[in-house]
């Protein structure tokens, strides 16, 4: 057994990033944990009845999944650049030291979304062998509606080198995505069910199966 921990920078992140592939961990007798770095709240302005919802589509993703526990660092969305890096390394730590998972998920660290590139940045900082010697394992994922918006330059590369067939898992992929239904977008936008559909068939043809998702390995101790 693995003990595996996602990190979402926004909930949805996590399903859209490796759904599937958590649910695979799952099936296998894998911990699987779910960090969640940003929220939404009255204090910022956001109407109670949408804070409330957000909430209750959390508590549903994370039954759907069976994560062992979810923790919740509650910075302001899209206002990771306002908070003191420090603080955030400090928080991501406590989780992973508290979780110690063996296999960690990171958002992309070139997204175009800032949360995106500041989690990755904060999240990577907890992740030295001689700190988290229980860490084997650093994969870094995509999300559709950020990375591929990242500007097309070299250094901006998503080229994935690891490549997990979830074909058996797609379709409550799909189904646990919908709970979250103000990120759904219509169809060809890229959070339509066709764009994410399009994106794992896409990444399901690199390895000859019809669903995969894809990551860039970032390190692996074995």
């Amino acid at each position: 057994m693995k003990k595996v921990l996602v990190v979402a920078v926004h909930p949805d992140d996590e399903t859209l990033m490796c759904g599937g592939t958590l649910l695979k961990h799952k099936q296998q007798g894998d911990e699987i944990y779910w960090l969640i770095i940003t929220n939404i709240s009255t204090q910022l302005g956001w109407d109670e009845k949408v804070v409330q919802r957000r909430q209750n589509e959390i508590n549903k993703v994370e039954q759907l999944f069976g994560f062992k526990k979810t923790f919740k660092l509650n910075f302001a969305t899209t206002k990771l650049d306002l908070v003191p890096m420090g603080d955030i390394i400090s928080s991501i730590s406590q989780v992973i030291n508290e979780a110690k998972p063996n296999i960690l998920y990171l958002p992309n660290r070139s997204d175009v979304h800032t949360d995106h590139r500041i989690a990755f940045n904060a999240s990577f900082s907890c992740t030295k062998n001689f700190r988290y010697p229980f860490i084997e394992r650093i994969l870094m994922g995509e999300t559709v509606s950020e990375t591929e918006f990242t500007p097309a330059l070299g250094e901006n590369d998503f080229t994935p080198n690891v490549f997990v067939d979830i074909t058996d898992f797609f379709s409550r992929k799909i189904e646990i995505f919908k709970i979250f239904e103000s990120e759904v977008m219509p169809n060809y936008l890229p959070r339509s069910i066709f764009a994410v559909t399009a994106l794992s068939n896409w990444r399901g043809s690199s390895i000859g199966k019809k669903h995969a998702e894809a990551f860039v390995l970032l390190k692996e101790i074995s």
